[in-house]
């Protein structure tokens, strides 16, 4: 399998499945993500139109499609026709087929912008031409708000023509991991505090050099993709980039209550709700909420929605001078402590990954009541478990006082009852004290975990 595709098994056979049924999925999720590579992969053994839509005014995008279709049939009079409307062109391009077809739009948010209609259109389209046909309607988009408002929402005339829905994920730490094979863990992590799970940054670095050649070469670089690349993407959702900017800056550098985004950003509290509002919906920041709380409260915290984001604005973001001046080694320099301290941040999220896919829980997320905080969390409703996790990402062996601190404050966790059964994981980067392995080999209910026992138990 090519690298693009490391543990993409899901999305690919789900995919298959619904071409093989002539059905009409839907297919979303943020940009250089992969969207577009899954699609070729499933379509790219099959008779099929890949269409890719633009900011183009809508005739020019039908005439787009109308030269895919026109090449697919190979027919010059169709290439020469004038289509003023997509229902006359998939009319008249399905009075030319003979066998099945899987027809795949990408960045179909592109076509809504141009004409609000375009849903109801392609409900039309659907219901009377391509439902009774051997044909697949694939609609893809980077734009999550527009996918889930236009396409998915339940007022959206497509809403119930879908066969299917599937937001794409960035890869896990797990998958991600594959990509370096040659890395040890500290490396491997670093590069996913970069880079997070996308396969398009992942693909913009050289994994046979190290992390910080790589920073020094690929990040830190003037003109270079991913020094420009947060930027570039968030100017293409927004019109008036500089409030935006300064809440996600704010963010990035820890400020992750609504009080202290206010009070850090210098912005009322209007201007900063709308805009908070909007970088939610664009699902740029996202809500936190302590993973034992049912329901929403007034003690969430923003955070950005993938680590690439947070790593720009921390690093990148606040030093554009240094990066126009060539002034790299001393940007290194600048920023070393800072990425280690988001490397540390960076391994936690990695954990709460290794609890999710390896113990038998139902949610797993952060836990925080004043200034109480639990690292890792899962629960399981059905049995009442609770998984409590402390992580350290420091140059010395872990002890007892780190047990006993999270034993004190699973008193504090109000989850489960009575009865309720408590297992504890500690993760740590430097190992353990013979103390602590002592006593995790006397209790059943203590388990401790270091990178290289992670990385061998995810193998």
């Amino acid at each position: 399998m090519s690298k693009q595709f490391v543990n993409r098994d899901r999305e690919v056979d789900w995919l298959k499945s619904q071409c093989e049924e002539n059905g009409l999925p839907v297919l979303y999720g943020r940009r250089r993500v992969g969207k577009t590579a899954l699609i070729e992969k499933v379509i790219s053994n099959r008779k099929s139109i890949y269409f890719l839509a633009d900011q183009r005014p809508e005739k020019k995008n039908i005439e787009g499609l109308q030269e895919e279709m026109a090449n697919h049939v190979d027919e010059d009079l169709f290439r020469q026709a004038n289509f003023d409307d997509w229902v006359e062109l998939f009319r008249e391009f399905v009075n030319r087929i003979d066998s099945e077809i899987v027809i795949a739009i990408d960045e179909f948010p592109y076509l809504i912008e141009q004409n609000s209609s375009v849903p109801s259109i392609f409900q039309k389209i659907w219901d009377q031409i391509l439902k009774s046909e051997d044909v697949s309607l694939i609609l893809c988009g980077s734009s999550v708000r527009m996918m889930e408002n236009h396409v998915l929402e339940y007022e959206s005339p497509l809403y119930g023509r879908r066969t299917g829905q599937w937001k794409l994920e960035p890869l896990s730490f797990k998958d991600f991991s594959k990509f370096y094979q040659e890395s040890d863990f500290e490396e491997k992590l670093k590069f996913y505090t970069l880079l997070d799970g996308i396969p398009a940054y992942i693909l913009k670095t050289d994994a046979e050099k190290s992390f910080k050649w790589n920073l020094e070469n690929k990040v830190f670089a003037k003109g270079s993709f991913l020094s420009e690349e947060a930027e570039f993407l968030l100017k293409q959702e927004v019109r008036k980039p500089a409030n935006y900017f300064t809440i996600l800056q704010a963010i990035a550098e820890g400020n992750t209550r609504y009080g202290e985004i206010v009070n850090s950003t210098g912005l009322n509290k209007s201007t900063a709700t709308k805009y908070l509002s909007n970088l939610q919906e664009l699902h740029i920041v996202q809500n936190e909420y302590p993973v034992t709380q049912n329901k929403e409260g007034r003690n969430a915290l923003y955070k950005l929605s993938d680590n690439y984001y947070t790593f720009w604005f921390n690093t990148v973001y606040p030093n554009k001078g240094m990066i126009e001046q060539g002034k790299t080694k001393k940007l290194l320099e600048k920023t070393e402590e800072r990425i280690r301290h988001l490397t540390a941040e960076s391994f936690e999220k990695v954990c709460r990954q290794f609890v999710a896919n390896n113990f038998d829980v139902g949610k797993v997320g952060r836990w925080w009541q004043n200034q109480h905080e639990i690292d890792v969390v899962g629960i399981e409703e059905q049995e009442s478990k609770l998984i409590l996790g402390e992580v350290k990402w420091r140059n010395q062996k872990t002890g007892m006082k780190l047990l006993k601190q999270l034993e004190n404050e699973a008193e504090l966790v109000k989850w489960g009852g009575k009865n309720r059964d408590i297992d504890y994981v500690l993760f740590s980067k430097s190992g353990f004290t013979n103390q602590l392995e002592q006593k995790a080999g006397e209790r059943s209910d203590i388990t401790l975990y270091t990178p290289d026992k992670i990385l061998k138990e995810w193998n």
